[in-house]
């Protein structure tokens, strides 16, 4: 995407790669016109294997970052999952696991097994490892979970070579916004914790998130990201989900239509146009400056 010299880069990042057909192709029709630079790949999903050489093909030719989407509700678990999968073999619901995790009385070690098989599962198939990680439900915010992923990270990757997404928005921003208000300040509340993680080891993140809605479809959702654009952080990440309605989809996820509508937007004219209003243009990590080249430290206790 062409930008002027004077705006600065966001990521603009697709959520959700790999839970159906119609959301990969989606995406990777995004990436191609330059309209994404990241998506975030769910790869306990059958679709992950299907699409992810599509993806790989396309990102050789317009490159973005392709992260893991860290996934611990609703869907099949890529490991045993002993003692955090439910009935029928599925990840718990979020508004399960939640009090679970604040109470920390959820299985650090079964979270850790997750975490593991679903980094295996995208270095199988993407031959490296991922360009960050976040959460599906922003569930990698969570207390036991962001401890463990912090500590999968410093024992697997070298420093500074796989990012996390931060959640933190500032009170004011969210308030300003006005954009469900409610969830924004929980889910940031939430992060801070994982913020001063992120900042004790050294680990890479944006500073900036924007794109929480409620996907209620009662402002443009046009409208809605020029107040995510105008209110967005110094480093920051938009997140979005974009995608097609299919059967699989609706077999298995609630948020549908919202989709289409995040889609017809982000391929449309006024996307580059309200980019460049809000003096930025669509970028990636490696824009943003790391953080100095400090070794990962292990958590206390592990």
């Amino acid at each position: 995407m062409p930008h002027l010299p004077e705006t600065r880069p966001i990521i603009v990042c697709a959520d959700d790669f790999g839970i159906a057909p119609g959301v990969s192709d989606a995406i990777v029709e995004l990436i191609a016109a330059g309209r994404l630079t990241a998506t975030s790949c769910m790869t306990g999903l059958p679709d992950w294997r299907r699409r992810a050489p599509t993806l790989q093909r396309v990102v050789l030719r317009n490159p973005a970052d392709v992260g893991l989407h860290l996934t611990l509700t609703d869907h099949a678990p890529v490991s045993r999952a002993s003692g955090l999968a439910r009935q029928e073999g599925r990840l718990p619901t979020l508004s399960y696991l939640l009090p679970r995790t604040l109470a920390g009385v959820v299985r650090r070690d079964a979270i850790a097994d997750e975490l593991r098989a679903q980094l295996d599962a995208f270095e199988d198939i993407w031959g490296g490892p991922p360009a960050y990680v976040d959460g599906h439900q922003h569930v990698h915010v969570l207390p036991v979970v962001r401890e463990v992923l912090v500590e999968e990270l410093c024992r697997r990757y070298a420093p500074n070579t796989v990012w996390v997404r931060d959640c933190v928005e500032p009170s004011a921003r969210c308030l300003r916004r006005r954009v469900a208000l409610p969830k924004a300040l929980f889910i940031s509340r939430l992060a801070l914790g994982l913020r001063r993680l992120l900042r004790d080891y050294a680990v890479p993140a944006n500073d900036g998130f924007a794109g929480l809605h409620d996907f209620s479809g009662r402002r443009p959702f046009g409208a809605l990201m020029q107040r995510f654009l105008d209110t967005s952080g110094p480093r920051p990440l938009l997140h979005v989900h974009p995608g097609r309605v299919d059967a699989t989809l609706r077999a298995c996820d609630s948020l549908t239509a919202p989709r289409e509508v995040e889609l017809a937007y982000l391929a449309s004219a006024q996307f580059p146009h309200d980019l460049a209003a809000a003096g930025l243009h669509a970028g990636r990590f490696a824009d943003f400056a790391a953080s100095p080249a400090t070794r990962m430290a292990l958590p206390a206790g592990t």
